[in-house]
């Protein structure tokens, strides 16, 4: 079995945790200078408190769970006490911070596997995807501590990065689109219309982020709807409302001007559209 340490154990953190003790592996974590309710997650699980050096002294995995704002300082603390084993940075940054994140825990004598946690944290009701990438042997003694759990392991490959890629793109999605149904509900609640908005959002199709076959379509209408949203921005504006995520829509849209009323372009094509901006 295998000795890992958990930094830290906040929500996510405190169900992984869960899940790689419940397969047999015995979890630290450090809760001295968290807040209470973390270290009553730690009590709560069963997990073995430590200060951090005798924790990474007897980890031969670490789990970096924590804001993303703290993912270098996590990771420059582990490297300066010297850390020898697999660090994991399971953090929600970019590709580019992943592989900065690995170079600063490298410096310390560790191996970096870059990872992504997807879904609802794991546990009687859930289960999550932990994307991998990096060393060979590393990603595969990380994907041994949970597999079989309801945290399944999913490898990306050698390159670093990649799953903090696949995290980006799903993240642009999840969160852009959620953020977007409040500004729409709160523009609905204004004008009262709430009901009938919510009539139409159960007409809409639910695979919206999985039909890529669609995209040319988008790309096609795209000199139509471009306007359009420039006219939500004014009407967002007029109601008090944030105007950023529809004037951004706007502009991306701009993008596929090329392809006015063409939807029978590849969609490999109409996504590199999207790269000449610059």
């Amino acid at each position: 079995m295998t000795t890992v340490a958990l930094l830290h154990p906040g929500l996510m953190g405190s169900a992984v945790a869960a899940e790689i003790r419940r397969n047999g592996h015995t979890v630290l974590c450090c809760p001295a200078g968290r807040s209470a309710r973390t270290r009553e997650r730690a009590e709560e699980l069963g997990l073995v408190t430590a200060d951090l050096p005798t924790a990474l002294e007897r980890s031969a995995v670490v789990f970096s769970i924590c804001p993303p704002v703290a993912a270098e300082e996590v990771a420059r603390e582990v490297a300066w006490l010297g850390f020898t084993g697999v660090y994991v940075d399971a953090n929600a940054v970019s590709p580019d911070r992943a592989r900065q994140i690995a170079g600063i825990v490298r410096s310390g004598g560790a191996t970096s596997v870059d990872a992504s946690i997807i879904g609802h944290p794991p546990g009687e009701t859930a289960t999550a995807r932990l994307y991998l990438s990096g060393p060979r042997l590393a990603v595969r003694a990380v994907a041994r501590v949970v597999d079989g759990s309801r945290l399944q392991p999913v490898r990306l490959g050698d390159e670093l990065g990649r799953a903090s890629a696949l995290k980006m793109a799903f993240a642009s999605f999840q969160k852009a689109s959620r953020t977007l149904a409040a500004v729409a509900h709160a523009l609905a609640d204004q004008h009262g219309v709430t009901d009938a908005l919510l009539a139409e959002a159960e007409r809409m199709p639910t695979r919206l982020l999985a039909d890529r076959a669609y995209l040319p379509s988008v790309a096609a209408r795209a000199w139509r709807w471009a306007p359009e949203m420039d006219e939500v921005a004014k009407a967002l504006d007029a109601a008090g409302l944030p105007t950023e995520l529809a004037q951004a829509t706007a502009n991306v849209l701009t993008l596929w001007g090329a392809d006015k009323d063409d939807p029978s372009q590849p969609v490999a094509r109409v996504l590199r559209q999207l790269h000449l901006h610059g």
